[in-house]
């Protein structure tokens, strides 16, 4: 079995893809997420998963995720 390992900015890019394309609860446009909307909610996620591996020895996931996160700010 291969494993396919994603880039920390393939990893930003496709969080911010994922909060943009949630299917919106009304029929309008206005419930549609946007970039800066879908960035937000990606570097929120990515706090959660930065405080979760906090605790691990050693910290590789922690590591890989702050470059994701660097990465999120970036765009």
């Amino acid at each position: 079995m291969q494993v396919m390992l994603t880039t920390p900015k393939e990893k930003a890019e496709n969080l911010v893809d994922m909060f943009m394309n949630i299917e919106p609860n009304k029929l309008s446009d206005y419930s549609r997420i946007y970039h800066p909307t879908a960035k937000q909610c990606a570097i929120l996620l990515v706090n959660e998963l930065i405080y979760e591996t906090m605790f691990e020895f050693p910290n590789i996931r922690q590591r890989y995720w702050f470059e994701v996160k660097d990465e999120l700010e970036k765009l």
